[in-house]
C-alpha cells in the first residue's frame, strides 16, 4: 500500500468522529475535476513509510477515534486489508472512500469486518459514466454498479456522492442517480472545487447545487440528501 499524504485530524470526514485521514497514490479513473491529480499516478514522489505512517497513527489515538481511508484509490493496493487489520486491532474506526472499481476488495473487506463506513463516489447516472471516468470502459462501469450494489446490500453505515462536472451533468442526472437509492440512505452532491484540477474547467454553467437538493428533498423524502 502507498500513503502519499496525511491530514492529521479531520472533523468532517467521518461522520461524527475525529479522525486521521490517510491518501493513498494511484487512481485508474481521470476525471477532469479531480481535486487530487497529484494522487493519479501509480508511483508516488514521495511514499510514506508504512511502518512510520502506522506509528504515526497508534500515537495519535488519544486525539482520533477513526481513520479515513481515500485517495487516488485504496482498493487497487493489495496491503490495504492487512493494514485495516492492524488499525483495527489499535481500536480504531475505518472508513474507506472508493469509486467502487473493485467490488471484490470491498465485499471482502466488508465480509471481514474491517470497515464501519463506506463512501462511494457515483460519478453519473450508468450511462454517462464514461463521460466521467474516461478510462476502463464497459468493465469499469460494471465494477462500479456492483460495488454500488454490495454497499447496499452490506448492512454498514454508508453514503454514495456525486461531484458536479460542469458541462456534463445536468439537473435530470441527479434525479436519476437518486432513483436507484433506498430509504434511509445518504446522498450527497458535492460542489465543483476549481482551485486544482487535472483538467481546466469551465465555471460558465455551474449548477445552482442548494436549489437542486431542496427540490430533491420534495421528490425523494425517503432519502437524506445534501450538499457540500
Amino acid at each position: 500500500m502507498i500513503v502519499a499524504g496525511i491530514q492529521p485530524v479531520s472533523l468532517i470526514d467521518y461522520p461524527e468522529k475525529p479522525c486521521t485521514v490517510l491518501f493513498t497514490q494511484g487512481c485508474v479513473f481521470r476525471c477532469s475535476y479531480c481535486h487530487n491529480p497529484d494522487l493519479i499516478p501509480l508511483e508516488s514522489a514521495s511514499p510514506k513509510n508504512i511502518e512510520e505512517t502506522f506509528e504515526f497513527l497508534k500515537n495519535r489515538k488519544a486525539v482520533v477515534d477513526a481513520v479515513c481511508i481515500t485517495g487516488g484509490e485504496p482498493t487497487i493496493h493489495t496491503g490495504l486489508s492487512e493494514f485495516i487489520k492492524r488499525l483495527k486491532k489499535e481500536g480504531f474506526f475505518v472508513k474507506l472512500d472508493t469509486n467502487g472499481i473493485h467490488p471484490d476488495v470491498t465485499q471482502k473487506l466488508i465480509t471481514d469486518k474491517l470497515v464501519d463506513y463506506i463512501a462511494m463516489d457515483v460519478k453519473a447516472p450508468w450511462h454517462k459514466y464514461l463521460d466521467v471516468i474516461k478510462k476502463g470502459g464497459r468493465a469499469a462501469i460494471d465494477s462500479c454498479k456492483k460495488t454500488f450494489g454490495v454497499i447496499q446490500d452490506s448492512g454498514i453505515a454508508h453514503e454514495f456522492r456525486t461531484t458536479v462536472f460542469p458541462g456534463v451533468h445536468t439537473r435530470e442526472d441527479f434525479f436519476e442517480i437518486a432513483e436507484n437509492l433506498i430509504q434511509g440512505e445518504q446522498y450527497f452532491i458535492q460542489k465543483t472545487s476549481f482551485k486544482k484540477t487535472l483538467e481546466p474547467l469551465d465555471d460558465a454553467d455551474i449548477l445552482d447545487v442548494d436549489s437542486l437538493v431542496k427540490e430533491m428533498r420534495n421528490v425523494f423524502p425517503y432519502i437524506n440528501i445534501a450538499s457540500r
